[in-house]
């Protein structure tokens, strides 16, 4: 074995294996803080979208939908932003008290490289029917696009009905 080699292999080689595990780590972490950063962000933006659509202020929440929204749902197949924005229309006048509430544990939030995030959880919706409340719990995922430093939702699939 020549002296280089054997050099290499007892000081050189560990410290190329601790430089990339400490850049992985660092790289890590670094990872960790954007995806916690984003986390909160779709986080808040979920809240505020589903505090407009609880107190029915219509104007704030179409505001965070794409015009060119899909909208998939396993009960009432493909649908887009009129149907959306008039869903929330026609809720309002039935004064069925419709609520939204995100089920406390079950956000995920993943980023879309080059595009923006993709949310996934669970809701509770609950309404009056009959005099009682009615509640149910589903799934969904949301697709936040940011463009211009504006997020909107452009896809939305809701499922487990």
């Amino acid at each position: 074995m020549k002296p280089r080699s054997l050099l290499f292999k007892i000081f050189l080689l560990p410290v190329l294996f601790m430089t990339v595990a400490n850049w992985a780590n660092a790289q890590s972490k670094q990872d960790s803080l954007a995806g916690a950063a984003l986390y909160k962000e779709i986080a808040g933006l979920d809240s505020i979208v589903f505090n407009a659509f609880n107190t029915r202020d219509i104007d704030l929440f179409k505001s965070f939908f794409a015009e060119d929204l899909e909208f998939y749902h396993d009960k009432g197949g493909l649908t887009g932003y009129d149907h959306t924005i008039n869903f929330l229309k026609t809720t309002a006048k039935q004064n069925n008290q419709l609520r939204r509430e995100l089920v406390k544990g079950s956000l995920q939030v993943y980023p879309i490289p080059g595009y923006g995030a993709m949310e996934i959880g669970a809701h509770t919706f609950c309404h009056l029917e009959n005099g009682k409340q009615d509640c149910g719990t589903f799934k969904f995922v949301q697709i936040w696009q940011k463009k211009n430093d504006k997020w909107v939702i452009t896809r939305v699939v809701s499922y487990d009905h």
